[in-house]
């Protein structure tokens, strides 16, 4: 990664040194000194890591650390009166996405790794309330000092922030990440400073804040979502009484052409509520991602040949799909549902199904870190993928956009982003993880060796030419990389980009000196929209 020393200064759009220094010192004497941060070292975090190294463009001026919901509040009104941008991140582990990096160079950070604190376990109701720089090891941690009968929803990738990963709309895999709908309550400083509460907690004292999404009126909660419309401090997040019986399931698929079928499969199985969690489909690069590198196997340019990638699916056993989801609850359910499952997918040629029941005291030990993440049990054993092209120095981009959970848009996606790929002379790494039971999102993971410039430069040109083909197709991304950010929100353009309008009305009224996250998702407001945003 690059140096910060080794480029000028960067400074924030109509800010100049003296004014930037004067807003620093500020926050400095408003929050203390020792969590304002300007050096190289306490910089280096905040870029995005899967780049070539030493081209970083998108960073930052500073860091701001609070370690409680006043200096976030003192922050924003400084801000305010000096026209800073602001970039919060929660744990700036979006990599994929853009890492820690702010959309606009120069902002200052607003860095919530210090406001890591789980505030409550109540396991008479099964939620928690989480401060935004709260990782996925930490809930569980919690959870088990604790001695609470209950289970989190968690990534795959312990690392991460619950709080940010939520307002991305980040997916989880036990029962309540359908449809995202494990949190349920935001406090929020707005750009003026003020604090709300959205839903029930607009009640002094409410105590269904953290268990009813709504209250009187309009629901805002959902506004502060992929949004720059405020910052989340506080967060209710719903957690699952322990299941008798966790059975982690694999589907294996070895003809590649049946894949379209075991959707169509999947959808009536969780439309009947007989899977009722999010599975994970991958092809056989995705899965050897995680257990192996490119390198081991092929070194030549191009995509790899299907040859080779038969190869890997019968060596490591992934088939040319494998899909990984679960069954919980009491024993004779989860044998019934076992059952159904094994009598629709085993109707399709080349298809296997297996798993083992488990109970909590295994949970974990179990070998298989797929498996652990499935029942709320946290690691970094996954992060292997971003290794497959460059290994210690590989990267991806990751486009994500979400079709229809049939089929036919399964087979359309698959043939165009693969054909794509294939142009591209790049891998083709593929899968989907149902939103819920009627739409999925098409993950399309584009790995590159960071120390290759030209490599970088040809994923990052796929990357965006894969938005705008899909857009076509009325496909639209789920979450959208700082580099086209732009460009996926571009693709929702219904009645002359009615909700870009709709968004910029709301950022203009309630930020109007843009300080508050500017570009996220396409959202700029017009005071950077005179400074020239976005970038051409």
């Amino acid at each position: 990664m690059s140096d910060i020393t080794a480029v000028t200064r960067p400074l924030p759009p109509g800010v100049d040194a003296a004014e930037l220094d004067a807003a620093l010192a500020a926050f400095a004497e408003a929050i203390g000194a020792d969590k304002v941060a300007t050096d190289a070292a306490a910089l280096q975090d905040f870029q995005d890591p899967y780049q070539v190294p030493g081209a970083a463009t998108n960073v930052p001026s500073a860091v701001v650390s609070p370690t409680c919901v006043e200096d976030v509040q003192a922050i924003v009104r400084i801000a305010n009166e000096f026209r800073i941008p602001l970039w919060p991140i929660s744990r700036g582990k979006n990599n994929g996405y853009g890492g820690a990096a702010p959309q606009v160079r120069g902002s200052v950070m607003l860095s919530f790794r210090e406001m890591n604190k789980v505030l409550e376990i109540n396991e008479e109701l099964g939620y928690a309330i989480v401060e935004p720089g709260v990782s996925w090891f930490d809930l569980h941690d919690a959870i088990e000092a604790g001695g609470h009968d209950l289970v989190a929803s968690i990534v795959d990738i312990g690392w991460g922030g619950v709080v940010s990963n939520t307002l991305e709309h980040g997916l989880t895999y036990m029962p309540y990440s359908i449809d995202q709908a494990s949190h349920c309550g935001f406090e929020v400083v707005l750009p003026d400073g003020d604090l709300m509460r959205t839903g029930s907690g607009a009640m002094d004292d409410n105590p269904t804040w953290p268990l009813y999404k709504r209250g009187l009126g309009p629901t805002s909660t959902e506004l502060f979502m992929q949004s720059n419309f405020g910052i989340v401090t506080k967060m209710g997040y719903w957690l699952m009484p322990k299941p008798e019986i966790y059975l982690p399931l694999w589907l294996r698929v070895w003809d590649d052409a049946q894949m379209p079928a075991v959707v169509d499969a999947l959808r009536e199985l969780m439309l009947a509520g007989t899977i009722d969690m999010r599975p994970q489909l991958s092809n056989t690069l995705i899965m050897a991602s995680m257990t192996t590198a490119r390198a081991e196997w092929y070194d030549g340019a191009g995509p790899m040949p299907e040859e080779i990638i038969d190869a890997i699916a019968k060596e490591f056993g992934f088939g040319r799909w494998m899909m990984r989801f679960a069954l919980y609850g009491d024993e004779a359910v989860v044998d019934h549902n076992f059952a159904r499952l094994k009598a629709r997918f085993l109707q399709i040629p080349s298809v296997e199904l297996w798993g083992e029941k488990h109970t909590a005291d295994e949970w974990e030990t179990l070998p298989n870190p797929h498996e652990r993440v499935q029942i709320g049990v946290p690691s970094l054993d996954l992060y292997k993928m971003a290794g497959w092209s460059g290994g210690d120095e590989g990267g991806h981009v990751d486009f994500s956009p979400v079709i229809p959970l049939t089929a036919s848009h399964a087979r359309q996606a698959q043939q165009l982003f693969k054909s794509m790929c294939e142009d591209a002379g790049l891998d083709y790494l593929g899968g989907m993880l149902p939103i819920n039971a009627r739409a999925t999102t098409f993950i399309n993971v584009i790995p590159f060796d960071t120390k290759n410039p030209a490599q970088v430069e040809s994923a990052y040109r796929h990357a965006k030419a894969m938005v705008a083909r899909a857009g076509k197709l009325g496909y639209g991304e789920y979450r959208a990389h700082l580099s086209f950010m732009d460009l996926a929100a571009d693709q929702f353009g219904f009645n002359d980009h009615a909700v870009r309008r709709f968004n910029e009305t709301l950022k203009d009224t309630l930020d109007p000196s843009g300080v508050i996250a500017p570009g996220k998702s396409g959202i700029w407001g017009s005071r950077m929209r005179a400074e020239g945003f976005p970038l051409s």
